[in-house]
């Protein structure tokens, strides 16, 4: 049986030292999960683990140096600090040899118990250590020696469930069953809250022998990395009380870094990496970014606040049946409206209560988290005559967005890094995202610098023209535009012109931006490949919710 099952919710509100204590003395076997830093330490959270081995190994190979001790204590303990702050979860480090004599090690303790780490694992080799797997000359501790420590850490530690787990050698130095049988019952008699044993065969031959003999005294933990085909059920009937998934996110990042690293030396674009790494957003969600915004809303309150307006009002009758009581912004994409997906990713960057231009089937446009403005004109007005109606969120930074745009949340952080007053993005790959029944969007662009020189260092790309059979076109506007609070209020005016001249009603957002460009204003642009869609017809959303 798990420990997942024995588990109560109250037992949240233990200690860490308490939860890992009861992980090593449950019934049945548990399992924790390798972590080297604060956000591998959240991933073994996320995934559902109960417990983070941070592994000495992994914590030196991410610092670029060798599991031989040419870590500092210090320096590992640092690292402890950022992965207990990150994790709700209890860890037990690695604690290599202990850093020292008895003296080293119980200060060692002291400090491991300041900042919540909840128990160590200590080997039974002499200082400085050599890693288990690399060398045959193992030089272990005497025994007397090692218990010496056992005693001093337990009478150190200031936390009675602080767990002090004592790693036997004596199988990798090849001194045979007998041997690890005796440093067991003198590391068990000086006070050791369990063991490691340790093997480097690829069979479990003699881990299962020596638990057999050691009949469960104090609990057994074991590190199956070498003996990895072991069927797990093995290793519980042994009545292993905890086995360590060892260093496999570290060696799983290795692998994933050298596959991004080769194909971005080869192909010299982001272009399919980018749907191969995790989201940029996951980033900012694994650092908890949202609790920043929301504590920034609290002690920054007096600092800039970002609107942002979401047309919405069409509905998208290319769609058919899908969009005969509600506007396409609602229609589902991957478990979530269109309008959600927008609302989700905008409040990343800061913008709460997004202003959303609704019409056709408003009634439909319920989300939570929107202030709702309404075209009751919509069936015979275009784009610009919904931005109008936006109000006060065209008086401040302002992100504006198509309704029925799907794109991916790290393209506001793009926006959001500029300082000009008109921003947008645009995609030089748009022909080969769209099918060729929609290759002549009115959302065509030619800029100032074309895609295969933006990159040279020079000028940056701008708006030179926006329309339908643009000569010479530079790629598609992909729905999202930028304004500073100076940028909107520039908008704000030109759309009242607008109104005044009696052009508003049928004009789109390409119209107003051409004309700002006219009148001398700079639009900016930045070039982004695929990651976007709009979705106009079926296949475009058959499209969206296969990629998106």
């Amino acid at each position: 049986m798990n420990l997942h099952s024995d588990l109560s919710p109250s037992n949240d509100q233990l200690s860490k030292f308490t939860r890992l204590r009861r992980l090593l003395t449950g019934e049945g076997t548990n399992f924790i999960m390798e972590a080297h830093n604060g956000l591998s330490a959240k991933i073994v959270e996320e995934a559902g683990f109960d417990g983070i081995w941070a592994s000495g190994l992994s914590i030196s190979a991410a610092l670029g140096v060798r599991d031989n001790n040419e870590l500092s204590w210090t320096q590992v303990l640092d690292v402890l600090e950022f992965m207990s702050d990150a994790s709700s979860l209890p860890i037990l480090v690695d604690g290599d040899t202990g850093y020292g004599n008895f003296n080293n090690f119980r200060r060692l303790v002291k400090k491991l118990c300041q900042r919540q780490i909840a128990g160590v694992c200590i080997e039974d080799k002499v200082f400085p250590k050599t890693n288990s797997f690399l060398a045959d000359n193992q030089q272990l501790a005497e025994i007397d020696e090692f218990c010496g420590k056992i005693k001093a850490g337990k009478d150190t530690q200031p936390d009675d469930d602080f767990s002090i787990v004592a790693r036997i050698e004596a199988l990798i130095a090849g001194r045979g069953i007998d041997e690890a049988l005796r440093r067991a019952e003198a590391y068990a008699e000086a006070g050791a809250d369990a063991i490691v044993i340790h093997s480097k065969k690829s069979d479990p031959d003699e881990i299962l022998t020596f638990c057999r003999s050691w009949d469960h005294r104090i609990p057994v933990v074991l590190i199956p990395t070498k003996y990895y085909r072991t069927p797990t059920q093995t290793m519980k009937d042994a009545r292993a009380s905890l086995i360590i998934w060892a260093n496999h996110n570290l060696r799983a990042s290795i692998q994933a870094m050298r596959d991004t690293c080769a194909t971005l030396m080869r192909d010299e674009t982001l272009v399919d990496v980018e749907a191969a790494v995790a989201p940029l957003n996951d980033v900012f969600t694994l650092a908890d970014a949202s609790e920043l915004e929301e504590a920034e809303k609290v002690y920054l309150a007096g600092g800039p606040q970002v609107e942002a307006v979401v047309l919405a009002a069409s509905r998208g009758s290319e769609l058919a049946e899908l969009t005969e009581d509600k506007p396409k912004c609602m229609l589902n994409v991957r478990g979530e409206s269109i309008l959600a997906r927008q609302v989700k990713a905008l409040k990343r960057v800061g913008v709460s209560d997004p202003t959303v231009i609704a019409g056709y089937r408003e009634e439909a446009v319920d989300l939570a988290g929107i202030r709702k403005v309404v075209n009751a004109d919509y069936g015979s007005t275009g784009e610009a005559a919904s931005l109008a109606l936006a109000g006060d969120a065209l008086s401040r930074d302002c992100i504006i967005s198509y309704g029925d745009v799907v794109y991916r949340p790290f393209f506001l952080n793009l926006l959001m890094e500029r300082q000009e007053d008109f921003v947008i993005l645009v995609d030089p790959d748009w022909k080969e995202h769209r099918e060729e029944r929609s290759l002549d969007s009115r959302d065509m662009v030619r800029l100032s610098v074309p895609y295969d020189q933006a990159f040279d260092g020079g000028e940056e790309p701008h708006l030179v023209d926006i329309g339908e059979n643009i000569d010479g076109a530079d790629g598609e506007w992909v729905g999202l535009l930028r304004t500073s609070a100076n940028g909107s209020r520039k908008l704000k005016a030109e759309l009242e012109r607008m109104r005044e001249e009696g052009t508003l009603a049928k004009a789109d957002i390409g119209t107003v931006l051409k004309r700002l460009v006219k009148k001398g204003e700079t639009v900016a642009a930045i070039y982004v490949s695929g990651n976007w869609m709009n979705v106009n017809d079926l296949l475009d959303l058959a499209q969206a919710r296969n990629a998106m």
